[in-house]
């Protein structure tokens, strides 16, 4: 699919409208002072002092517009230690914020306050950098782009949506989450209540430099595999060890092998923990893997393979394996209801003078996970930017006060009934 197919020409915008849109551009250097601010705090996904000063920073931010604002706590997790351990993981809460719950038409609004650059990254403070090809101010730092800028495009699209004729008419719920870098284990419930209660999802991951949004997902799961073998001297009984080592590296290479073997399905082995001193044959290896897909039945080949890798692991002499995780986002096809709400994006987009397009992506993030509970979605309403996941990531400064006047454009049209939220979600219901 090249392209999504407008259902208006054009969109005309109420005297209203542009007025709304004309107070968010003034809002620019406000914007980029809270940008700076944000990014400075480290909330890495494992600083949990770092999340509860930035969940602070969230709920003074968003209390500002009516409703209630709530810490929910998330489900509880599981971490396979280095040492082959199982321990259980409590995640810092989400902030939820729900403003009319019971207005005729539901929104849900999604976005994670975590970032992945630990406490200790000599990553943490935001520099200006040169110019785009076209001449756009672009600042560095931590999560400017991923996604705190997207954070406060949706809050500025939200404050300006609230002082519209029409807005009693939507009623929304906000979602931050602490854990979306990590595969939202935790805040994974939650976003299927919220999806399965909306009619629609707008999700704040940033779009590309160039404007473009991912449209259809791959899905992603996560797992671990630990692999037991027998310790014993390297030189005087090594005839009595089992090298848990090499079996995971037997393992690994007979998984690798399996790329290739079903279209956009890809395995990719991470990280190997196990070993200690080189005059020991090493008992334990834990290994740390993910595993992409395209289509939900993809998910059944891959289950089976893996069963029969470790099966084969365990045939071995004093050897075991024990495989853990699975999958925590299905894949996001580009559905009808997701290809209409794109299409609102599209219209919106025009008529703010943007030629907004999509492409496919291998990335996933929670819109997978609201288009699995039903919930037609867009993922990357956020700013434009780049590098993102590493210590050259960028937003484009414009791209602030940009993206909150699409997404309040998008609002102030679902209000007046121009884009009909509740066609989208029978269409995803239809096709889920």
């Amino acid at each position: 699919m090249s392209h999504i197919e407008t259902k208006f020409s054009k969109l005309e915008l109420s005297k209203e409208e542009q007025a709304v849109l004309s107070a968010i551009s003034e809002r620019q250097s406000v914007m980029q002072d809270k940008v700076i601010a944000w990014s400075h705090i480290n909330s890495g996904s494992n600083n949990s002092d770092g999340l509860q000063a930035m969940r602070a920073e969230l709920i003074k931010a968003f209390s500002v517009l009516p409703g209630v604002v709530v810490e929910p706590d998330l489900t509880r997790g599981q971490y396979v230690d280095p040492d082959g351990i199982k321990r259980n993981i409590t995640y810092e809460p989400a902030m939820l914020l729900t403003v009319r719950p019971d207005a005729d038409i539901q929104i849900v609004f999604t976005g994670h306050y975590d970032t992945v650059f630990p406490e200790n990254s000599h990553f943490q403070t935001t520099t200006i950098l040169g110019d785009t090809k076209a001449g756009e101010a672009m600042l560095g730092g931590p999560g400017v782009a991923d996604m705190k800028g997207g954070i406060l495009v949706m809050l500025e699209a939200l404050k300006a949506f609230e002082v519209t004729k029409n807005a009693r008419k939507i009623g929304y719920s906000v979602l931050l989450s602490p854990d979306e870098e990590i595969g939202s284990p935790g805040s994974a419930p939650l976003l299927a209540k919220l999806g399965r209660n909306a009619h629609i999802g707008l999700t704040y991951e940033p779009s590309l430099a160039d404007g473009s949004l991912a449209g259809a997902r791959k899905g992603s799961g996560n797992f671990a595999i630990v692999i037991k073998g027998r310790a014993a001297h390297a030189g005087r009984e090594h005839h009595l060890g089992r090298n848990a080592i090499n079996a995971m590296a037997r393992f690994t290479v007979a998984m690798d092998g399996l790329n290739g073997q079903r279209e956009g399905v890809t395995f990719n082995m991470s990280k190997i923990d196990g070993g200690g001193a080189v005059n020991i044959v090493p008992e334990l290896a834990v290994g740390r893997f993910n595993v992409r897909m395209v289509e939900e039945d993809d998910q059944l080949w891959i289950t089976g393979r893996l069963a029969e890798l470790v099966v084969a692991a365990n045939a071995e002499d004093g050897i075991t394996a024990e495989l853990t995780g699975g999958f925590t986002r299905p894949p996001k096809p580009m559905a009808p209801a997701n290809a209409l709400v794109f299409d609102w994006v599209k219209q919106a987009g025009s008529a703010l003078g943007l030629d907004i397009k999509w492409k496919p992506s291998g990335g996933v993030c929670e819109g997978n996970n609201l288009r699995a509970s039903g919930c037609p979605n867009v993922d990357t309403l956020g700013v434009r930017g780049g590098e993102i996941h590493s210590d050259r990531e960028f937003v484009i400064l414009s791209s602030l006060t940009e993206r909150a006047r699409l997404s309040a454009l998008i609002l102030m049209k679902i209000a007046s009934g121009e884009f009909d939220a509740k066609q989208a979600k029978k269409m995803a219901l239809k096709h889920k």
